[in-house]
């Protein structure tokens, strides 16, 4: 998402060259394997440590640190070992993303109009709060002190990385659509009427 805005709004005369169909392929299947080697690489590890705190969570979901604490061995080194390798892919991954963004809001400044510059930053500003609220909660829940744990507390922070990302995604792109605003509005300001 990020490259696709910094081609777009930097280079938008080099955009079908740039994110043609192939580069699309490419760049999804290198997001694929990647997940699916982190999600191999901590399922087979996760496995392989022996659990003698017994074997329920209390959670909306198996989170590696809530089975860590599980483990009576001392094999949770692995998993902390792959949890600082992919928390060092994250930050080159972060890293780019602010270098695009940096770049991205240079070039929306420069734009002369202010229509321009709204257009720009109402296409990249919804990504950007989707992308920090999932950034935070992610960076909250995995980095926080087990002292402030709770289950309610783990769940809440859970469901926010985990479900709330993924179910704006659309919802913010799709209210780009004027005739979805226009419905929306339709359907808030006739519920108020009949109140």
């Amino acid at each position: 998402m990020c490259y696709d805005r910094y081609v777009s709004i930097c280079k938008p005369l080099h955009y079908g060259t740039l994110l043609g169909s192939r580069a699309c392929a490419h760049m999804a299947a290198a997001a694929w394997a990647s997940a699916f080697l982190y999600s191999l690489l901590h399922t087979a590890n996760t496995f392989s440590l022996p659990l003698c705190h017994g074997n329920a969570l209390g959670q909306f979901f198996c989170e590696i640190p809530h089975i860590i604490k599980l483990s009576c061995s001392k094999s949770y080194l692995r998993e902390f070992g792959l949890l600082l390798f992919s928390m060092c892919l994250s930050f080159v991954c972060f890293v780019f993303i602010v270098f695009s963004y940096v770049q991205i809001f240079r070039a929306v400044l420069r734009i002369p109009y202010e229509q321009g510059r709204h257009k720009a930053f109402s296409t990249c500003l919804p990504h950007l709060a989707v992308l920090s609220l999932f950034l935070s909660t992610a960076a909250f829940a995995y980095l926080k002190p087990s002292s402030i744990s709770s289950p309610l507390l783990d769940l809440a922070l859970s469901v926010l990385y985990s479900v709330v990302p993924p179910a704006l995604n659309p919802l913010i792109y799709s209210l780009r659509n004027q005739e979805l605003k226009a419905a929306v509005w339709t359907l808030i300001t006739g519920q108020f009427q009949k109140h």
